[in-house]
């Protein structure tokens, strides 16, 4: 009986990953990816068979209950099995019904914590979630429901919402009847963490506006303080340390069985 190890991998390029989610990768016998995951990521388990399980919003995905089935019977195959998630894997990744499935099999499991979208897009654009005296909470909100219905309140000082993409105009309509004025900033980023990630600011009632320049792509929205612009010095140019850093750099090569991450 082996262990299953869950990776957040990060919202987008390979280098986002942690370096204990990579070295747990350059251990492992089987890994079981989602669509969004950077194929680069292979660099770091050359020596994995790699199980694509192909999980994303709004797409064909692999039934859930497949995946828990399937993490079930490669640990009792082998002796380390990585369950790689894009972004983290705690963060509207599934992560409690494959939980449970290896608990039911008496599987032990480890969770190696990622880089969500919104921390991501918050990145990509310099701005702050937080923000002293006025920005003292945020929420992580999926826009649809279980249900695929979309649902939208007023919860915090800054509000995050994943899988909005397809609805933008539906979801400034939602927020401005939940009490948000007009003119309240929103920020809209998708691809976060890749290299072509775009970025687009809109009053609340404008915010349909974006569906254009978004379509297709994996969206975060930003409402309320943290879509705030700050001030920041315009950037001269990609620097050395913007460079994206090449996986064989960060993890050493295999050496037998490691008993847990460094």
């Amino acid at each position: 009986m082996g262990r299953v190890v869950f990776i957040g991998a990060g919202p987008g390029a390979a280098d986002l990953i942690t370096l204990r989610g990579a070295r747990w990768l350059a251990q492992a016998d089987v890994v079981l990816f989602d669509a969004l995951t950077d194929p680069a990521l292979r660099e770091f388990a050359p020596q994995a068979r790699w199980l694509d399980v192909g999980k994303r919003g709004f797409c064909k995905s692999t039934p859930q209950a497949s995946i828990d089935a399937l993490l079930v019977r490669q640990a009792r195959e082998h002796a380390l099995v990585v369950r790689l998630k894009g972004g983290d894997a705690s963060v509207f990744g599934r992560l409690e019904e494959e939980l449970q499935a290896l608990a039911s099999a008496g599987i032990e499991s480890e969770v190696v914590p990622g880089i969500t979208a919104a921390i991501a897009a918050a990145a990509h654009t310099q701005r702050p979630l937080t923000r002293r005296g006025t920005g003292r909470s945020v929420s992580l909100t999926t826009a649809m429901t279980a249900d695929s219905q979309l649902q939208a309140g007023h919860h915090a000082d800054t509000e995050v919402f994943y899988m909005a993409g397809r609805q933008l105009g539906a979801l400034g309509r939602q927020l401005l009847q939940a009490g948000w004025a007009a003119d309240t900033p929103v920020c809209v980023v998708s691809r976060a963490g890749w290299p072509d990630a775009l970025s687009s600011d809109h009053a609340l009632a404008g915010l349909a506006e974006a569906a254009l320049l978004h379509a297709s792509r994996p969206t975060v929205v930003t409402v309320g303080t943290g879509a705030r612009a700050v001030t920041v010095a315009p950037k001269s140019g990609t620097s050395a340390a913007n460079a994206a850093i090449a996986p064989t750099g960060l993890v050493p090569k295999r050496a037998g069985r490691a008993k847990a991450a460094p």
